[in-house]
């Protein structure tokens, strides 16, 4: 989060709170002794370092919203304790009223950029968000630097009922049967993030699914990808003169050693165009007849009218129509024939009816194509 300041000496680095804290103007100067003044330039300082960070670059924010969210923050005040605030902070850092009615505030435009170690309560919801769901996916020299942000987001949120309620109240939640992920091990994730960050090459041992032996290969890491629980690298090996875009299970990986030799991506690789053709689908052995291996192939699938009736909310595809019948209903749909499409398929039961291609309803029951 950023804040703005004309004076360098009016915020310091975040390892020097003391002199940030006497530069923030107290609004009230009544005569109290020593212990119970410092007590208070405590309490004012962290209630106009709070106001500080509501205000908006380019856009007005007015005094009753400031208000209300110190409020939440846990702030016992009232609204004339920010105006007073805001006027007396005006005399020392950049930031302008509007003259409105109500009230706004915003920095100059001018203001210079600086780090303030402070965030409001939706900054917090963030991070702590990201926090919870996307630190698999994030590198190293990336987490690094956040963690100290998630801390001060959990400080944040714990001194706020409000706030808390929305965290306790939100969820994700998978659309498949829950899995818990497997072991992988953190030296090697890091050091496949790392290479992955800086675009370099990595030798690897690394047990395919189909042996119980660690192969040593050496990789171009493309991307990282998470589907459910499992994370993949796509990568392909530097030995495949094809060059052929390969996905490796993190948690397969036993070993793995960065090298100072530059990684090479594939001419015009695109990750989502990659996703979009099919790329994390798997292949299905029954589609290799196919022109492409199936993709981007018709299909026509004839549900029950209670089975198939959340496909006309969710899509399968953009080209996507749907029939109603009397009992039935009938989506037509351009997508990519893969295992997932079948498994997926396999899910409806007795309520998918039949489905064309015939090698793609054979796939679903699972059967030889000449048994029917």
């Amino acid at each position: 989060m950023t804040v703005h300041s004309t004076d360098a000496n009016v915020l310091q680095t975040r390892t020097d709170p003391d002199t940030k804290a006497s530069t923030l103007v107290a609004s009230d100067n009544q005569a109290v002794d020593e212990s119970g003044k410092n007590r208070h330039g405590a309490a004012t300082t962290a209630r106009q370092w709070q106001v500080l960070s509501q205000l908006q670059r380019n856009r007005w924010v007015g005094t009753t919203h400031i208000f209300e969210q110190l409020m939440m923050a846990g702030f016992d005040i009232s609204l004339r304790t920010v105006q007073r605030d805001l006027n007396a902070l005006a005399k020392r850092f950049p930031i302008e009223k509007n003259n409105a009615n109500p009230q706004g505030w915003r920095w100059c435009d001018d203001a210079p950029l600086q780090s303030l170690p402070h965030m409001n309560l939706s900054q917090a919801v963030a991070f702590n968000m990201v926090e919870a769901n996307l630190t698999q996916l994030l590198p190293p020299v990336i987490l690094d630097e956040l963690f100290p942000w998630f801390d001060l987001a959990r400080r944040q949120l714990k001194n706020s009922k409000v706030t808390h309620s929305w965290i306790d109240r939100v969820r994700i939640e998978p659309a498949t049967q829950p899995l818990i992920a497997p072991h992988i091990d953190l030296e090697s994730k890091d050091n496949i993030y790392h290479a992955l960050f800086y675009q370099l090459q990595i030798k690897a041992a690394y047990t395919r699914g189909d042996k119980s032996q660690a192969s040593e290969y050496t990789l171009n890491p493309i991307a990282i990808i998470q589907r459910g629980v499992i994370i993949y690298l796509v990568a392909t090996r530097i030995d495949d003169p094809e060059a052929i875009i390969r996905t490796f299970a993190l948690h397969r990986f036993a070993s793995v050693e960065i090298l100072e030799t530059a990684a090479k991506t594939p001419d015009n690789f695109q990750l989502d165009t990659y996703l979009d053709s099919g790329g994390m689908g798997f292949s299905h052995p029954l589609f290799s007849v196919l022109p492409d291996h199936g993709k981007n192939t018709p299909i026509e699938l004839q549900f029950t009218k209670q089975a198939g009736r959340s496909l006309t909310e969710s899509k399968l595809s953009e080209d996507q129509t749907v029939t109603f019948n009397e009992d039935t209903l009938t989506i037509k749909a351009t997508v990519n024939l893969t295992s997932q499409l079948v498994w997926w398929l396999r899910g409806f039961g007795n309520g998918l009816l039949k489905a064309e291609p015939e090698l793609l309803y054979q796939a679903v029951l699972d059967e030889p194509l000449n048994n029917k």
